[in-house]
């Protein structure tokens, strides 16, 4: 009867079970006990390889049983004699079938080959899946998946800003057809594929890309139950498709360097990086992202770093030394991801950066405490937000040494964050140390200002009346200033003669005034 070795592949991805039940191996099978117990080990810590593994190998052991084939399949767990570091369980397998001339059982194409240049003979059981049991779910309005052991599969139907949760099937998910999902997925992102990755592996989680396919699987205890969540693009824009003012595009391609896209999760601002990655490619710049996981569908010729696979320190190096024009930070979460983005900033590199936030200047705040302030309009000059896919609001930032919106006295003049409506010009927020504090101020210039008290409201009439008959003038209060306003003939004169009245006014109240022509 022949003999077999079987490597990690092939139990993780199940086509060692298929052969079993199919006939293709007949004598006797030898696993590694280091394989076993290295299964053994993740699945107690939670880790989806691990589990995976485990149901497995307990799955191959069942189907000899229950089919009968204990006396054509003989399993065998020999132990490799020695530790071994689990990147060398495939290659001990490998040498192991090599020494007693039994042959190599894998579904890994590079182990294939390896085998083969080094004259052992294989038994390959990888297969080309052109579709997984994942992608079955998605029809062409379905934005994610959502599915959990015990429940029908859900999926939410429609376009950003305007879907609905469906249910997809009648029939509650058992954990062992969640499983099958599971180990297709992890099959596929092990193969030497380039469309398909795991992204980030953790204890009792996994994120994969499968094509354009985001996939989260969460593991019990994380989770009550086992879950899978797949999300995909459903929109693919081009810049021009945002209707943005030709203002906007002029600052975008010629002055914006330090940019945020703001929004809430689905709110489309992922789809919006992707339009602008690509607008910066054409005007001939060099574009390259940073992303966790690498979802984002671009052109060839942007390239894609991840942040999971490399350290920060390593993709700082890669950026700087290749030098981009900009680079695209998709999805910034923690402290080292604001602080990457700060020193390729602060390095000269163009920066766009992707942040949840609530609202734009949410998106800010978050910057607050990260960096000193004076720094912040260095780094930060441009803040996109983005909601129902759509861009519904665009900041610019500056900075002026000025007296805060609501202060009085002329000492307490300081250097102040303006952050305001790019299209209209108007200041809307303040940001300012006052104290230790930073405050965060909202200034709404613009709006209809509220009257000044009786009191004020006639000191500036006597003031002026010799100049403006009283029933021409009125008067506004807007963050703590009283705006003047009086017919246009009037002005000059007002301007001429009635400024010292008004600054004598102004010493005694501590009131600033502005006249305008009305």
């Amino acid at each position: 009867m022949d003999k077999y070795v079987a490597d990690t592949s092939v139990i993780l991805d199940g086509t060692l079970k298929e052969a079993v039940v199919s006939g293709s191996i007949r004598g006797t099978l030898f696993i590694l006990s280091e394989a076993v117990e290295y299964f053994s080990s993740l699945a107690r810590q939670g880790d989806g390889i691990g589990i995976v593994g485990m149901e497995e190998l307990r799955d191959l052991y069942d189907v000899v049983e229950k089919l009968g084939l204990g006396d054509l399949v003989k399993i065998e767990v020999v132990p490799a004699g020695k530790r071994l570091d689990p990147s060398e369980l495939d290659v001990y397998a490998r040498r192991f079938a090599k020494d007693n001339g039994y042959i190599y059982v894998t579904s890994d194409e590079l182990a294939r080959d390896t085998a083969f240049i080094e004259g052992v003979e294989v038994l390959y059981l990888g297969k080309t899946r052109d579709v997984l049991t994942i992608e079955k779910f998605f029809g062409p309005e379905v934005m994610s998946v959502h599915l959990k052991e015990g429940l029908p599969p859900m999926g939410k139907v429609g376009r950003p800003g305007s879907w609905k949760m469906v249910q997809l099937s009648q029939e509650p998910l058992t954990r062992k057809q969640l499983e099958i999902i599971v180990r297709e997925l992890i099959s596929e992102a092990s193969r030497l594929n380039p469309r398909s990755k795991i992204e980030i592996r953790r204890p009792h989680s996994l994120i994969i890309q499968h094509k354009e396919y985001r996939i989260v699987i969460v593991f019990p205890p994380v989770s009550e139950r086992l879950e899978i969540t797949a999300t995909r693009p459903v929109v693919r824009k081009k810049i021009e498709d945002y209707g943005l003012d030709p203002r906007v595009l002029e600052r975008l391609e010629k002055s914006a360097e330090g940019i945020l896209i703001a929004g809430a999760p689905g709110a489309g601002k992922t789809t919006f990086a992707q339009a602008l990655a690509e607008f910066y490619l054409s005007k001939g710049k060099v574009v390259k992202t940073v992303e966790s996981p690498r979802d984002m569908v671009l052109s060839p010729a942007i390239t894609q770093l991840s942040k999971n696979l490399a350290t920060s320190e390593e993709i700082h190096d890669l950026l700087l030394l290749s030098r981009p024009d900009y680079t695209i930070f998709d999805e910034m979460r923690d402290t080292a991801d604001f602080q990457l983005y700060v020193d390729l900033r602060l390095a000269g590199v163009g920066m766009v950066g992707v942040v949840h936030a609530t609202s734009p200047i949410d998106a800010i705040q978050r910057f607050i405490r990260r960096v000193e302030l004076g720094m912040i309009p260095s780094i930060i000059d441009t803040v996109i937000f983005m909601k129902d896919g759509e861009v519904r609001k665009i900041y610019a930032l500056s900075m002026v040494v000025k007296v805060p919106a609501g202060m009085r006295e002329e000492d307490l003049a300081r250097p102040v964050i303006l952050v305001k409506d790019f299209l209209t010009d108007e200041v809307e927020y303040e940001i300012y140390v006052f104290g230790e504090e930073t405050f965060v101020v909202p200034v709404k210039r613009g709006e209809a200002g509220k009257a000044p008290s009786r009191k004020i409201y006639s000191m500036v009439i006597s003031a002026l009346k010799r100049y403006v008959p009283p029933s021409e003038i009125r008067l506004e209060e807007r963050d703590g200033l009283i705006v003047i306003k009086v017919p246009e003939e009037y002005l000059g004169v007002v301007l001429s003669r009635g400024v010292t009245k008004l600054e004598k006014l102004r010493r005694k109240l501590s009131i600033d005034f502005r006249i305008e022509a009305r």
